[in-house]
């Protein structure tokens, strides 16, 4: 586990405990730091990361609209908003993209299992959250979706990639990414990880 992993928090008592669980999970995990927002997205820029855990009320926090902006500077990046918030403003911040919610209160333990499900599964999902995560969605998301939508949706949440689902089905790779959209918008969800939650509570 060689994870680059950016702690981004005003407060260094914060970071400080943080790096010293982090490392806990593993000691190869090379961690930066920062302590506002102009220097999260310069670390951004710079360096590849696998995670980032946000704080979303530093010096200079643009709040919701980081999540897009720092995906839009390295696609893929991995995002756990770290909030002393509840979690009506953490699934705001879901809603935008990012791959999971902690607590600042969370136990040493909490922190350990947030950051190894995103790294491992993609995203972390604390119980309560799920049930928000999934309301205003019907009792059956898929009656929305057509016969093609639904069978691309299935495949989607089986961690099916773009390229093997456009082999499988015959289809370009901008059809499946069409469809990907049409999808995401039809059930409401804004990442892979909430479209799964979906699929598994209509099972």
């Amino acid at each position: 586990m060689n994870e680059r992993i950016l702690v981004a928090d005003d407060h260094y008592v914060v970071r400080a405990g943080t790096a010293l669980v982090l490392e806990s999970i593993h000691p190869q995990i090379k961690i930066d730091f920062a302590e506002n927002y102009d220097q999260v997205k310069n670390h951004v820029t710079a360096h590849q990361y696998d995670l980032i855990l946000l704080d979303i009320d530093m010096p200079g926090t643009k709040y919701k609209k980081m999540i897009p902006e720092l995906k839009k500077i390295q696609e893929g990046l991995k995002i756990l908003v770290f909030s002393r918030y509840d979690k009506e403003v953490a699934i705001q911040y879901i809603r935008e993209g990012a791959e999971g919610y902690l607590n600042k209160q969370s136990s040493e333990e909490e922190i350990k299992e947030a950051v190894r499900s995103v790294l491992e599964k993609g995203y972390y999902y604390p119980g309560e959250l799920i049930g928000l995560i999934i309301q205003n969605k019907k009792s059956n998301p898929a009656e929305k979706l057509s016969t093609r939508e639904y069978e691309i949706f299935k495949l989607l949440a089986n961690g099916t990639g773009n390229l093997e689902i456009g082999n499988k089905l015959d289809i370009q790779m901008s059809t499946v990414s069409t469809y990907k959209k049409r999808i995401f918008k039809k059930l409401n969800v804004s990442n892979i990880a909430e479209l799964i939650k979906v699929h598994e509570m209509m099972h």
